[in-house]
């Protein structure tokens, strides 16, 4: 068993994971003037979730307005001039999946250096034919492991949180709120996109302003300063929480410290609340 981020990753899960960072279709952002010079057809089909978490689609630049969806032969197809100057806008643009050849050609292949300017590359499954070798690093980039095999007692009174703590989410959607909802006994919470709305009513329902640190059960919540709720976390008792970094198919279901929560939390304008569990 593959593990990744100290958390296990089952082969069906990593097949599904080859094909969210290299879809057989993937979109490269332009502008209207380059869609024209480089002979590119653009369409604005919706992207998938995780389309929108590998690309990070809602960071890209507002002027490249238009989208190309490219196969890897359509791609391969482009002059190897126009795919350098493609390769080097989705950098400009801030696409993500956009690696360095520098980083990853002695891993997948030296055909990276020829991809495109010989300095960036974008991914296709024909250079994940050892995905055991690439998703890994791919996944851990930014991101802490889960310590959940640190944790000695399980809180009794939250029975899911053993259930839950060192696991990936089928897909991007399940985020933050649906992980501390789902701790606390919310059946099914932990597989949908849950939005502000319904965890800010769970909120009103099952919790009330204070909770002590060193008590499971204490619901962190940041907000920012519209007082729109960012993010949720849980204290599950010694020192340790349960939090879901984001809604990304890349971040895991984790246990961290509560030291290492707040300090990859903090954020400007974002300010730190805390809620009991009642009832």
């Amino acid at each position: 068993m593959l593990t990744v981020l100290g958390v296990d990753v089952s082969p069906d899960l990593l097949d599904r994971w080859v094909d969210w960072l290299a879809p057989d279709e993937q979109p490269f952002f332009v502008t209207k003037s380059q869609a024209t010079a480089w002979k590119l057809a653009t369409d604005d089909r919706e992207p998938s979730r995780e389309d929108r978490d590998t690309y990070r689609t809602y960071a890209i630049d507002r002027k490249a307005a238009r989208t190309a969806w490219l196969s890897e032969a359509a791609y391969g197809e482009l002059p190897k001039a126009t795919r350098a100057k493609l390769v080097r806008a989705q950098v400009d643009y801030d696409r993500a999946a956009v690696p360095t050849v520098r980083r990853w050609a002695r891993i997948v292949g030296p055909e990276v250096r020829q991809q495109a300017d010989g300095h960036r590359f974008v991914w296709w499954k024909s250079l994940l034919r050892e995905p055991a070798r690439v998703l890994p690093d791919v996944v851990s980039e930014d991101l802490g492991p889960s310590r959940h095999t640190e944790v000695r007692t399980w809180p009794a009174e939250l029975p899911r949180v053993r259930e839950l703590a060192g696991t990936f989410a089928d897909g991007s959607g399940p985020n933050c709120f649906g992980t501390v909802m789902a701790a606390c006994g919310t059946e099914g919470a932990e597989t949908v996109w849950m939005l502000r709305e319904p965890f800010e009513e769970w909120l009103a329902q099952h919790t009330e302003r204070g909770g002590k640190d060193d008590v499971p059960g204490t619901v962190f919540v940041w907000r920012d300063t519209a007082r729109l709720v960012q993010h949720a976390a849980l204290t599950i008792g010694d020192g340790w929480m349960l939090h879901k970094p984001s809604q990304s198919w890349m971040s895991p279901r984790k246990v961290r410290t509560l030291a290492e929560v707040k300090r990859a939390t903090r954020t400007a304008g974002w300010r730190l609340e805390r809620h009991r569990l009642v009832g």
